[in-house]
């Protein structure tokens, strides 16, 4: 099957599984909405003027209507879900709100000690506010002509709550928050808003879970790396939360090796996300942007700015990057010939720093978009700094479709992950294969 139409019975799956669902604000004026593509924002997502001083201070919440749920003899199934607006610190030092979800599920945890807490860092969605995580727990499927938004997370999030553990989601520093841009793969924003979503889901009123609950981290592809990021960052950043596992499927640490892979590919739409997110973190690099893209490439920043993952498969699936420069030269070689640019990217590689606690990293063999060798390498990078390392190579055939080798093993290894980090979260503990990295699969 051609790849397009590989992607589109993708979406049509992921239609039929979740459903479609349209977008309506709960805005008290409509003064305080964002309109992202044809969706209204909700005005929740409008942060104040001034910020708390600590970092995971919950600003505000809200009940969170999930569009997956049933009723049970035990309250509503999955479990009960709050809306959530929380501080954090981004990668200049700087305030910043960040949104998200909790939710207190139906189910009884049957492990030990108090209920356990997962914090689950999306992929990628994209940089459109209506791309958010949140907003997909209550609408899965938002089609409306302009958009399309799927949200993916929600099976391994419904996963984690049948077994009795309690959930924080983020959206991330910009993502869903109307005040600035999503700083896509940007790995202290990342990490930061990650570490904060736990302090955060700490102090919603009802949550069984305390500072006693043990807490895990789950993610995979973006949120691989934020999980990633955040387990390294735990020790200097949040060291009142204490990490029992961490599971980072996929995870883009060498974005120098990740900006190469996308170029052109089904998910090139991502190398925009990442420009602009590194416009937005460090706006030294502005002068560069302007003296290397051409009218093409700003107008295709300026687009992909407010798409999902949908949006930017149909509409720049296959887009090569020689397209947008002045000189016709690819993103990668700009680059690799900018000093300025190299150490922005060396700035956000993931792997100079010991993460905490126990790590499983997976990443299929097959991946050559978010490319198998460098978060192979990343397993190797802890390991040589004493880390207790489970790494898992997931072995699936090359299906021709960058995309799909980089989707599948989402699905394919979920169970083995969310069951590995359920053992964490019980106390169990965890074997490290470190020994087994040093020779090359």
């Amino acid at each position: 099957m051609p790849p397009r139409r590989m992607l589109l019975a993708a979406a049509v799956t992921a239609a039929a599984c979740l459903g479609t669902q349209a977008l309506t604000s709960t805005a008290a004026t409509a003064s305080d909405e964002v309109v992202s593509r044809g969706v209204t924002i909700p005005a929740f997502y409008n942060p104040p003027a001034e910020l708390p001083a600590a970092d995971g201070t919950l600003i505000r919440s809200e009940p969170l209507a999930l569009a997956l749920s049933l009723p049970g003899l035990d309250g509503t199934l999955p479990g009960t879900a709050t809306r959530l607006m929380y501080k954090s610190t981004d990668s200049d030092g700087q305030p910043v709100a960040v949104t998200g979800a909790y939710i207190e599920p139906s189910a009884d945890w049957s492990g030990t000690g108090p209920r356990p807490l997962v914090a689950v860092a999306p992929g990628t969605m994209g940089q459109g506010d209506q791309c958010a995580a949140s907003l997909g727990l209550e609408h899965p499927l938002t089609v409306n002509g302009q958009t399309v938004s799927v949200g993916y997370e929600d099976l391994a999030i419904y996963r984690l709550l049948a077994k009795g553990v309690a959930v924080v989601v983020t959206d991330y520093a910009g993502l869903g928050a109307t005040d600035r841009l999503h700083t896509y793969v940007n790995r202290v924003d990342e990490g930061h808003a990650v570490l904060d979503a736990v302090r955060a889901a700490r102090q919603v009123a009802g949550a069984s879970v305390t500072k006693a609950s043990r807490v895990g981290l789950f993610g995979y592809s973006q949120g691989g790396g934020a999980t990633a990021a955040a387990a390294e960052l735990q020790a200097s950043y949040a060291p009142d939360v204490t990490l029992s596992g961490t599971y980072a499927g996929a995870p883009p640490a060498d974005l120098t090796s990740v900006t190469k892979a996308i170029d052109g590919s089904e998910l090139a739409g991502a190398l925009g996300w990442s420009l602009n997110g590194f416009l937005q973190s460090d706006p030294d690099l502005k002068p560069i942007a302007e003296a290397h893209l051409n009218a093409a490439g700003k107008a295709a920043l300026t687009d992909l700015s407010t798409m999902c993952v949908g949006d930017a498969i149909f509409g720049y699936a296959y887009t090569k990057s020689t397209r947008w420069t002045t000189d016709g030269r690819s993103i990668s070689d700009i680059i690799a010939d900018t000093p300025a640019l190299r150490s922005f990217l060396d700035s956000q590689r993931i792997g100079t720093l010991k993460p905490s606690g126990p790590v499983r990293l997976a990443t299929g063999v097959s991946d050559n978009l978010v490319p198998h060798a460098q978060a192979r390498q990343l397993a190797v990078d802890w390991c040589a700094k004493g880390a207790n390392v489970t790494y898992k190579p997931v072995v699936l055939p090359d299906v021709g479709s960058a995309l799909l080798n980089h989707f599948a093993p989402l699905l394919t290894d979920q169970g083995d992950a969310i069951g590995w980090l359920a053992d964490r979260l019980a106390g169990k503990a965890a074997g490290s294969n470190c020994w087994s990295l040093p020779v090359q699969p």
